[in-house]
């Protein structure tokens, strides 16, 4: 381990001094003319998982990077501004509850028109962040892991942005959802899977197709209507953007 490690040290430092003197520009080149001739001899096949496992390497550091370029909030939440589709369907006597609510963003923004929001994570770093940046008198942030325990508390509206897609046994989940909150309403996001002709290609040559290696699916719009149907759910309004599904469920007999 010590001798990989003093190994991987030597190859970053001589990496460093020899792309120091490249121009942006020239260091693209270079890169691109040094993955042409990787797959140049090589089959159809090797080059695409090549190239794949790349793109996923690449979509892994464009996403750290544009956290830190949007000052610790990733760019996503301005540019799909998926926050508006949350707050469209929250009203000023709703108290909500945001399920896996990460650094606050969302649960943030829907405070500014909900009665009050409490946002749960597991992950302990995230509420402090959370803590720290977002503060309003009608929201609150617990540590949390809502498959363990939920709240013993009745909320209006339930939020799921980006989490049913981590977790196993998704509708025995929301049926426990729907019978212990009692939500009129549950508002969730999900990536989809047929986003890109690309993703069933990536599966099929048995490279990392998913947009994060923690997801249990990704849904087709078949695979998530069937879902919520096996969740006693009820599909009240579904939209596609950005390759992903914003829903408003109901469980079933509610209003």
């Amino acid at each position: 381990m010590k001798i990989k490690t003093k190994i991987k040290g030597l190859l970053d430092k001589v990496i460093c001094r020899f792309t120091d003197h490249f121009t942006d520009e020239h260091f693209i080149q270079f890169v691109f003319q040094l993955i042409k001739y990787r797959i140049g001899g090589v089959s159809a096949e090797q080059a695409l998982k090549l190239l794949f496992t790349l793109d996923a390497l690449l979509y892994e550091v464009q996403g750290y990077m544009a956290v830190k370029y949007g000052g610790g909030v990733h760019t996503k939440h301005r540019h799909m501004k998926y926050h508006d589709f949350f707050t469209s369907r929250v009203g000023s006597g709703d108290p909500v509850l945001d399920i896996g609510c990460g650094i606050g963003a969302v649960a943030h923004d829907v405070a500014q028109v909900a009665l009050r929001v409490v946002g749960v994570d597991f992950n302990a770093a995230s509420i402090n962040t959370a803590r720290a940046r977002y503060r309003r008198p009608n929201l609150e942030f617990r540590v949390g892991d809502a498959l363990i325990a939920l709240p013993d508390e009745k909320y209006n509206v339930v939020i799921l942005s980006n989490v049913l897609e981590h977790l196993p046994g998704r509708p025995a989940f929301l049926r426990r959802v729907s019978e212990t909150l009692r939500p009129e309403r549950i508002l969730i996001r999900v990536p989809v899977f047929e986003r890109d002709w690309r993703v069933p290609l990536k599966k099929e040559l048995g490279v990392e197709w998913r947009l994060d290696p923690t997801h249990e699916t990704e849904y087709t719009l078949e695979s998530f209507a069937e879902e919520m149907e096996q969740a006693g759910l009820v599909i009240r309004h579904l939209e596609v953007r950005w390759g992903e599904i914003w829903a408003e469920v109901h469980p079933k007999g509610a209003g």
